[in-house]
């Protein structure tokens, strides 16, 4: 009984240390919209970052076409304060993003979110998702289904010795008969962005149905990171036509 006794009072210590209260920084998502022509789709990150306790706001205007950001964008704020308010940032964030696309015309296209999956999620498969493209009863879309995988791509220089990094592939499953199942992206690089990624999740599916367009979507996907007091989340899409 003597070690366990000795342990205790250890264990106890630990847990009501700062060490205990030590987290990562999971950014708050938000959709910001399409263009009225679902030819952009345009979302924002934010939150406070963790061992600095700076506020940050990002966001990011991607071409749907070609999965690549549209001239301008991402817009990166981080205030150097710890006084400053995640407010202060998104709003300086918000005034860099007005001068790459209307606010007010992605707002009125913001489309529907018919997939949600938070990190905090236990229950539901990180890695799959399947969906109705939006909410008409009964259905009148063909079914849409996602998967991502996690694949071995080579260790970037900056993380060597830190963590086992991984790269991302998306697919595509052909439900609907015809339909054949077909790779949306797959990564020969992980990209200075990122960071140090060490896995992947589908955190949400966003939809927009254009009066006069074809219908897109963008797939959110949640990348967890190496961060300071732990693992950090930050948020990537991948757009593309139903």
């Amino acid at each position: 009984m003597k070690p366990v006794t000795y342990i205790a009072p250890a264990l106890l210590a630990l847990a009501l240390s700062p060490l205990a209260a030590l987290a990562g920084d999971v950014a708050e998502l938000n959709i910001l919209g399409f263009s009225a022509d679902g030819k952009v789709f345009a979302f924002e990150e934010y939150g406070v970052q963790d061992g600095s306790g700076f506020p940050y706001a990002n966001r990011y205007y991607i071409d749907v076409e070609t999965d690549r950001s549209v001239p301008g964008s991402p817009v990166r704020i981080r205030i150097d304060d710890e006084s400053a308010s995640v407010a202060d940032a998104r709003e300086k964030a918000r005034h860099l993003g007005a001068k790459i696309y209307d606010e007010d015309e992605l707002a009125s296209n913001r489309g529907t979110l018919v997939a949600s999956n938070p990190v905090t999620e236990r229950s539901a498969d990180p890695h799959r998702v399947a969906l109705n493209p939006r909410p008409v009863f009964p259905p009148i879309d063909p079914l849409l289904e996602f998967r991502i995988e996690e694949i071995f791509v080579e260790q970037p220089k900056r993380c060597e010795g830190l963590v086992e990094t991984k790269g991302f592939k998306l697919i595509r499953i052909g439900v609907e008969p015809g339909k054949e199942t077909r790779v949306l992206h797959e990564d020969e690089a992980i990209p200075d962005s990122r960071g140090c990624p060490t896995g992947y999740r589908i955190g949400g599916v966003q939809t927009f149905f254009p009066d006069d367009a074809e219908p897109v979507y963008a797939i959110l996907i949640a990348v967890e990171t190496l961060g300071f007091e732990g693992p950090d989340f930050r948020w990537i899409a991948i757009p593309g036509r139903l």
